[in-house]
């Protein structure tokens, strides 16, 4: 089996122009490209994925759909769940580098957001290189953390203040003093309607840097029920929603 290299590149949370001069390097130099297929309901995403190919991938590049297994949403156990789809999906691209670079070459995954911060594709490459040769080169993106800030221009703590990035199924864990400034992602119901006090500011983002983005931000007890008809929304309009947002204690 020949070598392969494999690129996790970071492309920014869904702008086409959000990638950096080094993802477009990386996707110069690049022969195949794999996208993980969720199916017509992401179709638009894949779409802004081919833009940048289009713009910036050599010519003769090839494009690999690879068919994203099922993933029970609600399971029983959360962890043994994400375990065994990450292991049907590591299966899955192993048999498409064997089929697409018999050979060797260079791959790429492009990844929405930054490799680094709540994506699994870089524990995939782990998963991968235990099974063939591969040597895997990680590219940053502009984070949706990042691109949210910028969106409402504003600076995501106080001097001197931390940060605490988590998601919205641990929201309602998050330990005492670390609530001051909380960067909320894969938060699909809200969790800060039930977990924030009503004077709290909130800071909400979705589909940022496209053509769809929408920005709400204010007092907890005062929008709270319009960020949840928003994102309601836009979820029916387009199929897909990428949000997330920055909670701060005590602001409103």
């Amino acid at each position: 089996m020949k070598p392969v290299v494999l690129r996790v590149i970071g492309i920014g949370p869904g702008g086409p122009r959000q990638i950096t001069l080094d993802a477009v390097d990386a996707i110069a130099a690049t022969d195949v490209f794999l996208i993980l297929d969720k199916g017509d309901r992401t179709s638009e995403l894949t779409g802004v994925r081919q833009q940048m190919l289009d713009a910036h991938a050599a010519p003769g590049h090839t494009v690999v759909a690879v068919p994203d297994p099922p993933r029970d949403r609600d399971p029983a156990d959360y962890a043994a769940e994400v375990r065994r789809w990450h292991a049907a999906r590591v299966d899955a691209i192993d048999a498409a580098l064997t089929a697409h670079l018999p050979d060797g070459g260079t791959a790429a995954f492009l990844v929405w957001g930054d490799p680094a911060l709540y994506d699994s594709t870089l524990r995939l490459t782990d998963a991968l290189a235990r099974r063939r040769p591969l040597s895997v080169d990680v590219v940053p993106g502009v984070t949706s953390a990042s691109a949210l800030t910028a969106a409402h221009g504003i600076v995501a703590h106080a001097v001197g203040e931390p940060i605490l990035t988590t998601t919205g199924r641990r929201l309602s864990s998050t330990p005492d003093g670390a609530d001051q400034n909380q960067i909320v992602m894969l938060d699909s119901s809200l969790a800060f309607r039930e977990t924030a006090d009503p004077d709290d500011t909130v800071y909400w983002g979705a589909c940022l840097g496209t053509e769809h983005e929408i920005l709400v931000s204010g007092r907890v007890a005062d929008v709270a029920d319009e960020i949840a008809a928003k994102r309601a929304r836009v979820r029916e309009e387009l199929g897909w929603i990428m949000d997330i947002y920055l909670l701060q204690k005590g602001r409103g």
